[in-house]
């Protein structure tokens, strides 16, 4: 199993039925193929719709935030963006799960900008981890050149402050609380030590410290 698939089995187990969930591009569209049996959500996307779900006869007018070909479940409604940041801001929406460039020990995440290269903009991020009940970041431990993006401090412009309430990687979940960063979870083939051999935040360990629930290797 591939690390991106195992994230995002890992954290579809985070959903309940009846979820209202924003999902952000790459990696996070990954998690309704993992929902486990008996839970439904309704996907709300920023450019207007609750109710997203796979492609059936594809219309090119029918896309998600992220520009990428969608579909409507029964019940589903379109609206204007007004609308959809309206639901955003107002908290009607109970988790969102984004991804990630850097996220710090203080719950800090930065996931939309690289200075010195273009980008689109922090499109809906944040609004989403200052309006959702619950965010969830999705991303791999590591860069492709092997640095942490779990740091002490981020480096990158952050798109919100101390707004993660968990964060899960192919190596581990996390949580944040009154008692800051605490590992809760670990990959069957990894140990503490290899955790924090590859990450520069300092958190605790659980004393309640479990497998990674949801994958195999």
């Amino acid at each position: 199993m591939d690390a991106k698939t195992r994230i995002a089995r890992r954290v579809a187990l985070e959903m309940t039925d009846g979820d209202v969930v924003n999902l952000g591009i790459g990696l996070p569209t990954q998690v309704v193929h993992y929902l486990p049996s008996g839970v439904e959500v309704m996907v709300q996307s920023e450019n207007g719709f609750v109710g997203l779900g796979a492609v059936g006869k594809q219309d090119a007018n029918l896309v998600d935030a992220g520009g990428q070909p969608a579909g409507l479940v029964p019940g589903a409604a379109m609206f204007d963006s007004a609308m959809s940041f309206a639901l955003i801001r107002g908290g009607h929406i109970d988790v969102t799960v984004l991804g990630g460039l850097e996220v710090d020990q203080e719950g800090n995440l930065a996931n939309w900008m690289v200075p010195g290269q273009r980008v689109p903009g922090m499109g809906g991020a944040m609004d989403l981890v200052n309006g959702a009940r619950k965010v969830i970041v999705a991303m791999e431990h590591c860069t492709k050149k092997g640095q942490s993006k779990i740091l002490r401090q981020c480096t990158l412009p952050l798109t919100g402050r101390q707004v993660v309430d968990v964060l899960v990687t192919e190596l581990a979940v996390f949580s944040w609380g009154a008692e800051g960063m605490v590992l809760q979870e670990l990959a069957s083939e990894v140990t503490v030590a290899d955790v924090r051999d590859k990450t520069l935040a300092e958190f605790s360990a659980s004393p309640n410290l479990q497998t990674m629930k949801g994958v195999t290797v």
